[in-house]
């Protein structure tokens, strides 16, 4: 079912929701780089609804992308409008396994959630393909909210009661792809945190009021649970929130495609593909609010 809005006298905004999914939409009619303050109140609206908003044909420059990026949150420092690519600063591709870079990107294929071990969780991101790959490198999206809603009541009152720490340097070790920045080329953005954040398994989106299922790849160290059992219970609710194709996405890139996501209601992941053909991808990170994005041991 496709839904129309009037943004101003001259636009139209086309929103499509995507089919068969519990979230997500298609956005035409619309400028990311151009938008103004009405077209920005409709997509902040719709962003809140579908948690995923897919730009096609956009074809963002790195500051068009920083500025429209901006507009749904101030962006966290560094990562403002970074490139994600196995290209090294030459333009060749990256060839050696024991790359940082690469070990980096290989993590991110698992389902996860930005900033989760962090202090400060993200908001969303906004993501854009410079260059794609023939095939694979899509990008997968959970519902994290619709993934709630589906477990029995026996276990949503469970896991109102738990929380986990998250660190991507032990998601990183659990992969056996331990990352050493010092001496690489990867910025280390993570790996230096000095209290674990603690969070807790079930999330209340600020804005929304809805209730989110809160794990990832990088949680770890459930509360009153010994290692294995802890590790075995993460991946089980993982595995449950993607298990049901209406509550997963993955989007197949062509070059010029923004997205825009809700970090503190999806999951998402990188899929892998051929890494002798170049993939360059533009991320630029939302902050969350430190009145609702704080760990529990912040």
């Amino acid at each position: 079912m496709e839904r129309h809005a009037m943004s101003n006298g001259k636009q139209i905004v086309r929103i499509e929701p995507l089919p068969g999914k519990t979230f997500g939409a298609v956005v035409t009619g619309v400028r990311l780089s151009e938008l103004d303050e009405d077209t920005f109140s409709l997509l902040y609206r719709e962003w809140l609804q579908y948690a995923l908003l897919i730009f096609p044909a956009q074809y963002l420059t790195d500051s068009q992308q920083r500025d429209a990026a901006s507009k749904f949150g101030c962006l966290v420092e560094g990562l403002e409008a970074v490139e994600i690519s196995n290209l090294l600063p030459t333009g060749e591709v990256r060839a050696a396994p024991d790359d940082d870079m690469m070990k980096i990107i290989r993590g991110n294929m698992q389902w996860h959630q930005d900033n989760t071990y962090m202090p400060l969780q993200a908001k969303g991101a906004l993501f854009s393909a410079k260059r794609v790959p023939s095939s694979g490198g899509e990008t997968g999206f959970a519902d994290m909210r619709a993934a709630w809603d589906a477990l029995d009541t026996e276990t949503q009152d469970r896991l109102a009661n738990l929380s986990a720490y998250h660190s991507l340097a032990q998601s990183q070790k659990n992969l056996g792809e331990d990352v050493k920045s010092s001496d690489s080329e990867y910025i280390g953005y993570g790996l230096d945190v000095s209290t674990v954040p603690r969070r807790s398994l079930l999330k209340i989106h600020p804005e929304t009021d809805r209730k989110t299922l809160a794990v990832g790849r990088h949680a770890f160290g459930v509360t009153g649970m010994a290692e294995q059992e802890s590790t075995q219970f993460v991946s089980d609710l993982i595995d449950f929130a993607v298990a049901d194709e209406s509550r997963t996405y993955h989007h197949i890139w062509s070059e010029g495609d923004a997205i825009l996501w809700d970090n503190r209601c999806l999951m998402h992941r990188a899929c892998p593909w051929n890494f002798s053909q170049p993939r360059v991808m533009l991320h630029s990170r939302i902050a969350g609010d430190p009145s609702t994005e704080a760990a529990l041991n912040s």
